[in-house]
């Protein structure tokens, strides 16, 4: 266990929480916890032309959904605060101003249409575009020139010409870039606002960040970084990029592979914990074979270590089975507490329930969960406990209610379980067991038909667990509608 650890998910407010996002949160959650360290919240807010409004909100619920807690943030403060980005302009003008002054950046007034041409220059003589430098070495006279022309100077960091930057990857090792591959970098606008690869280190630096664990693509941006860390005179943290979350073609992952967002998957009806199972196996194992565990085992068990370095692939299959072992496995009063707004969207029960409604509840979910994929199916599994109205199955009708005589044999069965005093699941099988074999059928040809007649489904849990929760009076009730459609839609042969 390492000691001191201070880690940070940094996301930008311009959309929902993404898959790769969560993961990447997930990870430093895990390795803080792991360590015994911090977990800090930071919103880099300052792109503000693509500012969505109420999107901070809607990532810190969907993190709180998916159960990770933060021991830092904005909405809970902390000695390294403030925590969004645009309450630290301050800070981050300081910092240029330092760099400045010590001759390590400088002041650029080219406009964008002078860099327009520079870059579409630099392409027609088949180079790679990149500033010139053309602001690096300005007079104090040049540089009052261009200011009484009205224009307000950029910050750019002075790159060093040739040489190398080296990262030192937790995951991926060494990986090496030129110095010449890299222009004089721009770390504040003319509008004052930073840059990400400024504002970042700064923030890290001043939070006390130990470890930046992030994503794959971001391991272009750590040279400019690293660059940015010596201009300022801090020491580097420890970086560890993870890899990238591919789609099963390998090709990235978008809308058209199926849900790529946390709030997507909740209204979908997945569970956080298996969620959360599923997001740390996306890159990361436990060294064995195991697909499901615990939150405690894999906080026990995370190391950066044994994170890979090749492209995870996104499985919702996988997900979806994983969910299904967690509906089938959480404790009931979980699964309850999980199910009812989408049975209440389903407009299954209402909003308040009374004891006797809420132990019908449980009884239901407790009957279903078995088959059910996601909370959506659970609530649409239990639909038939709920309400009396439903139809029935058109595949269902046509191979159990077309045989002579089933809606004769349906009224038997009515009678049969009329007859029975205390309506359990042994009793009323019992009853039909008795019918069976008295009328010389197969059990198939009265558990069938009743099944679609209780249900409007040919498929679901056991039929007299079915029947006994149902009751008699809603059984008898289905059981006597069944028959009476059956004798007004099914024409004899």
């Amino acid at each position: 266990m390492l000691s001191g650890v201070r880690v940070r998910f940094a996301p930008s407010p311009t959309g929902s929480l993404h898959i790769g996002g969560a993961r990447t949160a997930l990870f430093n959650y895990l390795f803080a916890r792991a360590n015994g360290g911090k977990f800090i919240l930071r919103l880099e807010d300052t792109d503000f032309e693509r500012h969505i409004e109420g999107a901070a909100q809607g990532i810190i619920e969907s993190l709180r959904w998916l159960g990770l807690d933060w021991d830092e943030g904005p909405d809970k403060g902390g000695p390294a605060g403030p925590y969004r980005q645009s309450e630290r302009l301050a800070l981050y003008r300081r910092e240029a101003e330092r760099l400045v002054a010590s001759g390590a950046a400088y002041f650029c007034y080219c406009t964008p249409e002078e860099l327009a041409a520079e870059r579409e220059e630099a392409r027609k003589a088949g180079r790679v575009p990149r500033y010139s430098g053309r602001c690096r070495e300005l007079t104090p006279a040049e540089r009052a020139a261009k200011e009484a022309q009205g224009r307000k100077p950029a910050v750019r960091l002075r790159v060093p010409p040739d040489g190398q930057t080296v990262v030192e990857d937790l995951i991926r090792g060494t990986v090496v870039f030129e110095n010449a591959t890299l222009d004089d970098f721009i770390i504040m606008k003319s509008n004052g606002v930073p840059t990400y690869n400024f504002a970042c280190v700064v923030d890290d630096v001043t939070m006390g960040v130990t470890h930046v664990i992030r994503a794959e693509e971001h391991l272009s941006n750590t040279p400019k970084q690293i660059l940015v860390y010596r201009a300022l005179g801090y020491p580097l943290p420890a970086f560890a990029h993870v890899p990238m979350i591919l789609a099963p073609d390998r090709s990235k992952l978008s809308k058209r592979h199926g849900a790529t967002g946390v709030e997507e998957f909740r209204s979908q009806g997945y569970l956080p914990e298996a969620l959360f199972n599923y997001l740390a196996l996306l890159g990361w194992s436990p060294g064995d074979e195991r697909e499901i565990l615990s939150r405690e085992e894999i906080i026990r068990e995370f190391s950066l270590a044994a994170v890979s370095k090749h492209a995870a692939i996104y499985d919702v299959q996988k997900l979806t089975w994983l969910n299904s072992q967690y509906i089938n496995s959480v404790p009931l009063e979980r699964l309850v507490e999980l199910a009812l707004p989408f049975m209440r969207a389903a407009g299954l029960i209402g909003a308040v329930l009374d004891p006797q409604q809420e132990d019908y509840v449980r009884k239901v979910l407790e009957t279903v969960r078995s088959r059910a994929r996601t909370l959506l199916e659970l609530a649409d599994m239990a639909a038939y406990f709920f309400r009396d109205d439903f139809g029935y199955d058109p595949k269902g009708v046509k191979k159990f209610f077309t045989a002579p005589g089933v809606a004769a044999l349906l009224r038997k069965g009515r009678e049969a379980l009329a007859g029975v005093a205390v309506f359990g699941v042994a009793e009323t099988e019992a009853a039909y067991r008795r019918l069976i074999e008295a009328e010389g059928i197969s059990g198939g040809a009265l558990i069938h038909p009743t099944r679609l007649a209780l249900t409007g489904r040919t498929v679901g849990p056991g039929l007299f667990d079915i029947i006994a929760l149902l009751g008699k009076e809603r059984c008898l009730e289905r059981l006597e509608r069944a028959a009476s459609w059956i004798e007004a839609n099914i024409k004899p042969e």
